[in-house]
């Protein structure tokens, strides 16, 4: 601090050193100090001298000062103080009192050469690209605010510096990141600087990510209520879309095209509009325009005004441009941005035709906005926003045209309502130059390359006074002509008549049909007027050039040759050719024809028309050649043309054939494949349905085999029950047997009861027979035989009694174990009942699906028929063509077969012709040869017969 109060200025005895001497010393100080306090406090002081001694500083200080920041990196204040500094010495943002020191090329000659000596080791970029990503806010902002300067100063040379270095645009991106606003304000002016003009950084920005970062930026300031940080993020979109057609298309794809309709919603009280409002929503329009200008690829700008229609940019915009309330410039900039939203643009085109101005009753916006075109009291730049919308609206748009043409037509006509063809009628024939211009203009593009629309306009008929009669548009503009109007208002309608007349040789018929045509315009051909009249000159030149050159010859008087002598006579053709070319060498007509807006500094430069530009450069050179062909020529030509015609018919109908052949191969292709594909997918319906049919036929066994189970596992005490579907058929079985053995048991009881009556009987005879002896005595042989034959009776009753008792035993018996069976067999009843009713439900089930997969497989297999038959009708189609074709490379081959026999045959020819050559000279009649190598081969065949002869 004692140093700095020597140096700085404290009081002193001795004479006060210069600051030249005092930055010396401080540079030294910074050069040689040990301690880190000391060099801070030099840099401190280094900075507030750096402003008054911006000069002396940068010479001395700044290779210190890098040194500074190479080698104290680890203090963020005296680097801070170092970049101040070096900000300081090299921007030229000076302060008014220093400006009016210093004049302002030596300022800028300063920055320049500072900045040029910094960057001339392209370390200092790189460390300083270090030190903007350090967090530190005392750090990154002044590091933001000197590279911003550097790219103000020499931006192409730290562009490529910061290109080649490593993450070096990455490292930047993430200052829009940072939460300090200020740094990211910076840095949003630092990435502008960065942007211009270099296409390779802007797509390396814009692929990281800063479309997003941006538009969250303008949605969270407000829009277009947000303050200059909205505009310093529309500049930096404008330079990041502007001409980079693949940002573009980036930008579109990622629907960033979306987020730019609340931007537009102004909302109905539109009073009170800030100066920054306006110029942020000039700029969101300009950026809309930059999407969809004419100079873009046509593909890209075709997508993105599909986008801005779907998305409702659009609508938006119509809906600002028929609000009331909205400033004058921003009104025109919304037209100019309509208009290239729709041009070309059938879909945007017909929903603008369809705006209605809010008014009561409501009107077609066009209608609208040609009265503000034609009304000489609006703003010259409104008039020419309006006419480029009206272009735009007509720009490949036959609908449009027809529509506008239609309401001139008389038929059309509404007498209650004003129509755009009034509108432009009455602008045409006004007493303002300018609205004549725009009309005739206007009116010329609702003709443009439609034929059909030029033929009908010829019906237009126009009431000029009360009690005379009507007189066709095509004659009203030829009288205004002649009347000697102002140059403008000539040039205006002589585009017209150009384009009315072009490619339409009823038009020209007419227009020659009036004899007091002709001799005008080679009147005015023929004079010799000053440079303004020399435009009208060559304007009627290119009118009676096409007059001649899109003749038909209906008019005797006016053939094409005779139109030529008459040039000839009056004119000169060298003269003609020379008024001619004196369009296309007018600067106004250069303007003109780059770009398709109307842009005129002042309206008496309003002379030329973009479209017009390119018909005359189309006709200028046809005209000129027309000029000097003779009336052989022509018909030669004419001749040329009918036959190119004819070609041209010939070759377009084999082309249209061509055409619906390959339309109809690639249908029957389409078809083939559509069938195949269909085929396939069928093939894999019926492999997948029978699977799923294996799989419920496995299903289905699964359960037998699980009922089955269940049913031996319920029988085990009885092995008479088999549980396999039909149990309750051996149960009705088993009691019918029961039934059976039961009768069987009651009728060997039967039996028995009369077996024990007849044993009852024998018992009582043989106590009879006890008292009897006498009559036994008696008859004593005779009872013995009797006897024994009684015995042997009663032996076999017995044998009897007990087979049949036995048998009635084992009768009990099984009467017993079928009563326990028959008891055993009722409460199983029950639950066989209940599994027997779930295993019929699920066969009923089972045999269900499998009749609608049968049915299913039926149909399918119908369907697959069907499509082999529509395959083997395309392939029989296919199979013909490739006959026809076959047939043709027959025809080929015989072709050349008939050529091969024909040069087989000129060489016999020609051997026969040597060899009848031969015998007349052997003969001695003299034959001219063809070569010197036969007339040699002949002189020695007659040596070797003279020596014949001789001998």
């Amino acid at each position: 601090m004692n140093f700095l109060r020597g140096v700085m200025g404290g009081p002193s005895a001795g004479p006060q050193p210069s600051g030249a001497d005092t930055i010396q010393k401080l540079c030294d100080r910074v050069a040689s100090s040990t301690l880190l306090d000391d060099r801070r406090d030099a840099v401190r002081a280094l900075k507030s001298l750096s402003k008054k001694y911006r000069l002396e500083v940068g010479i001395q200080a700044m290779e210190h000062l890098i040194h500074v920041l190479q080698t104290d990196r680890s203090d963020s204040e005296i680097i801070g103080y170092a970049l101040d500094t070096l900000y300081n010495v090299i921007s030229n943002d000076l302060e008014e009192e220093e400006q009016e020191e210093n004049s302002a090329k030596q300022v800028d000659d300063l920055g320049s050469q500072f900045t040029e000596i910094f960057i001339k080791q392209q370390e200092n970029v790189t460390l300083l690209l270090t030190l903007v990503e350090e967090f530190d806010f005392h750090v990154r902002w002044p590091g933001v605010k000197l590279l911003t300067s550097l790219l103000k100063q020499q931006g192409p040379q730290v562009q490529q510096i910061i290109l080649v270095s490593p993450m070096g645009v990455s490292r930047l991106m993430d200052l829009l990141a940072d939460s300090r606003e200020v740094i990211r304000n910076d840095g949003v002016l630092l990435l502008q600087q960065l942007t211009k003009s270099n296409a390779a950084i802007q797509k390396i920005v814009a692929f990281e990510n800063a479309f997003e970062r941006l538009l969250d930026i303008i949605t969270e300031e407000g829009n277009s209520d947000g303050g200059i940080v909205v505009e310093d993020c529309l500049l930096l979109l404008q330079n990041l879309l502007k001409n980079n057609n693949s940002n573009q298309n980036f930008f579109k794809e990622g629907s960033y095209i979306q987020r730019m309709k609340p931007w537009f919603e102004v909302g109905d009280d539109n009073c009170g509009w800030s100066a920054q409002k306006v110029t942020n929503l000039h700029l969101m329009l300009q950026l809309v325009r930059v999407l969809v200008s004419p100079t873009n690829p046509p593909g890209a700008t075709s997508s993105c005004q599909k986008a801005m229609f779907h998305c409702g940019l659009l609508q938006q915009l119509c809906t600002i441009l028929m609000a009331t309330g909205v400033p004058a410039d921003i009104l025109t900039e919304t037209i100019n941005t309509v208009s290239e939203v729709i041009r070309g643009c059938q879909t945007n085109q017909d929903y603008f035709a369809s705006v209605n101005a809010p008014s009561n009753p409501p009107r077609p916006a066009i209608v609208v906005l040609l009265m503000s075109m034609v009304n000489e009291r609006q703003p010259f730049v409104l008039r020419c926003a309006v006419l480029y919308c009206f272009q735009c609206f007509l720009y490949k748009n036959q609908k449009g045209q027809g529509e506008i043409v239609s309401t001139l037509l008389p038929s059309t006509i509404d007498g209650n309502s004003v129509s755009a063809g009034q509108l432009l009628c009455g602008g045409l024939f006004s007493t303002d130059s300018l609205s004549n211009w725009c009309a005739a203009v206007a009116l010329a593009h609702a003709l443009q390359e439609n034929a059909t629309l030029k033929e009908q306009l010829l019906r237009v008929q126009l009431a000029t006074s009360i009690g005379n009669p009507p007189v066709s548009l095509l004659q009203q503009c030829t009288n205004i002509l002649s009347q000697g109007s102002k140059v403008q208002t000539r040039v205006g309608l002589l585009m017209l008549l150009c384009t009315w007349l072009s490619n339409c040789s009823i038009a020209v018929t007419h227009f020659l049909h009036n004899p007091a045509n002709v001799p005008f315009l080679t009147g005015q051909i023929a004079e010799n007027l000053g440079e303004e009249e020399q435009l009208v000159q060559g304007l009627c030149a290119l009118l009676l050039g096409i007059s001649i050159y899109y003749n038909d010859n209906s008019l005797e008087n006016y053939r094409k040759e005779k139109l030529k002598q008459l040039i000839e006579k009056r004119i000169g053709r060298e003269n003609f050719v020379e008024k001619l070319g004196f369009i296309s060498k007018h600067e106004l007509y250069s303007r003109a024809a780059q770009k398709p807006q109307p842009s005129f500094s002042s309206p008496d430069h309003m002379m030329f028309d973009h479209e017009f530009t390119k018909l005359v450069k189309e006709l200028e050179g046809v005209i000129s050649k027309a000029i000097y062909k003779s009336s052989e020529e022509d018909k030669k030509e004419e001749e040329v043309k009918k036959t190119l015609e004819q070609h041209d018919n010939i070759v377009t109908h084999y082309k249209k054939v061509i055409r619906e052949q390959d339309q109809e191969l690639e249908e029957l292709k389409q078809r083939v494949n559509t069938l195949t594909s269909q085929n396939e997918q069928l093939q894999a319906t019926v492999t997948q349905q029978v699977s799923q049919i294996q799989q419920h036929k496995d299903q289905y066994n699964l359960l037998k085999v699980q009922l089955g189970k269940d049913t031996q596992h319920h029988n085990s005490h009885g092995d008479t029950f088999q549980m396999n579907g039909i149990q309750t058929e051996e149960v009705s079985k088993l009691k019918e047997e029961l039934e059976e053995w039961k009768n069987k048991h009651e009728l060997l009881q039967g039996q028995l009861k009369e077996k024990d009556s007849v044993i009852e009987k024998l018992n009582s005879s043989q106590l009879e027979m006890g008292t009897t002896e006498q009559f036994s005595q008696t008859s004593k042989f005779g009872g013995l035989e009797h006897n024994n034959e009684l015995q042997k009776e009663l032996e076999m009753l017995r044998s009897q009694i007990q087979l049949q008792s036995a048998e009635i035993s084992k009768l009990q018996m099984e009467n017993q174990k079928l009563q326990v069976m028959n008891t055993t067999a009722d409460p199983m009843l029950g639950d066989t009942g209940a599994t027997a009713a779930t295993s019929s439900e699920l066969e009923g089930r089972l045999e269900q699906e499998i009749k609608e997969l049968k049915s299913e497989v039926k149909a399918l297999s119908e369907e697959k028929e069907s499509l082999k038959q529509h395959l083997d009708s395309s392939s029989s189609t296919v199979a013909i063509l490739q006959d026809e074709k076959s047939k043709l490379q027959r025809e080929v081959a015989e072709s050349k077969k008939e050529q091969d026999d024909l040069l087989v045959l000129l060489a016999d020819q020609d051997q026969k012709i040597s060899a009848l050559k031969i015998k007349l000279k052997d003969l001695g009649v003299p034959v001219e040869d063809e070569d010197d190598t036969e007339s040699g081969d002949q002189g020695d065949e007659d040596e070797d017969g003279d020596e014949e002869e001789q001998d």
